[in-house]
């Protein structure tokens, strides 16, 4: 796994911050905070994946936001822009602007976990969890590494699929129901792949003795430092400047009835700083190295 700049501390430091860039993400309804929450996870998510498949995500990510900024105004008639009319329904901008304030909310989030689940690895999650919960830990570790196994063995099926003329007719019927009968035919090899993979992880799993002591170990030992206790004290001073920031903007901006009520640029400063914490780091060790 390639190395990132959460490397040099400790796995809690890297877990809260996850945990309250989420927060804040989720709860600062707000389209300045929500912007420089989508762009910093992007931005990180290049650094940790690259540019060409954090572009690829923006694929699903972009109509996900046209599709809830566009279903809003189905479900709230709220604003005072009218736009047009389809019959006796009434379409405000306003309504549009917070539906896709939500599908923005939405992206940065899956983005976000993404981000996490390349940096927090099974051992540092282990080594989080393994002693307190042990199967939440295991749970978390397996889960954050499911949704990329099933995207890698999925294109493999599909690159098979495609070199193995001889599974496959001479004359391929074109149209909607042959790509239907190909997606459900590799969609029943995943499955049965995964629940072999299942199968074979319990037995190996018991054949390890899983369960048999009270507190696991851990192929990693992370230690708490100094370095740690340092960090952890700086970011969450950081974090907490921010969220009084964001608190303070999120009181004062509204969608409803008109769009108004953007803070000063400088309040918006401890949030971007908390959320280009990844990117500064590894700004400076690759500068340090390079030096």
């Amino acid at each position: 796994m390639k190395r990132t700049a959460f490397d040099l501390f400790h796995p809690i430091v890297a877990f809260g911050y996850f945990a309250v860039m989420l927060v804040l993400c989720m709860t600062a309804m707000q389209p300045v905070y929500l912007a420089v929450s989508l762009a910093s996870a992007l931005a990180y998510g290049a650094v940790l994946r690259g540019w060409r498949t954090t572009g690829r995500s923006l694929v699903w990510q972009l109509p996900l936001v046209a599709v809830v900024a566009l279903a809003n105004p189905l479900f709230s008639a709220s604003g005072s822009t009218e736009l047009f009319r389809i019959g006796l329904r009434a379409f405000y901008l306003e309504s549009f602007v917070y539906g896709a304030c939500m599908g923005v909310m939405l992206a940065s989030v899956l983005a976000l976990f993404s981000n996490a689940a390349q940096v927090l690895d099974s051992d540092k999650v282990m080594a989080l969890f393994g002693g307190v919960a042990p199967t939440v830990g295991l749970m978390l570790s397996m889960t954050a590494r499911l949704v990329p196994q099933f995207v890698r063995r999925g294109n493999g099926i599909a690159d098979v699929e495609r070199a193995c003329t001889a599974a496959r007719p001479a004359e391929v019927p074109a149209g909607r129901l042959a790509a239907l009968r190909g997606y459900l035919r590799r969609t029943s090899v995943l499955m049965g792949w995964s629940m072999e993979d299942s199968l074979e992880t319990a037995g190996a799993m018991k054949a390890r003795g899983w369960g048999a002591v009270a507190r696991r170990t851990t192929y990693a030992r992370y230690r708490f430092r100094r370095f740690d206790a340092a960090a952890l004290a700086c970011g969450g001073a950081l974090a907490l400047l921010a969220a009084a920031a964001a608190w303070a903007a999120c009181a004062e901006f509204r969608f409803y009835p008109t769009i108004g009520g953007l803070a000063p640029w400088w309040s918006y400063l401890p949030y971007v700083l908390f959320a280009c914490l990844p990117l500064a780091i590894t700004a400076k060790e690759h500068l340090r190295w390079r030096a």
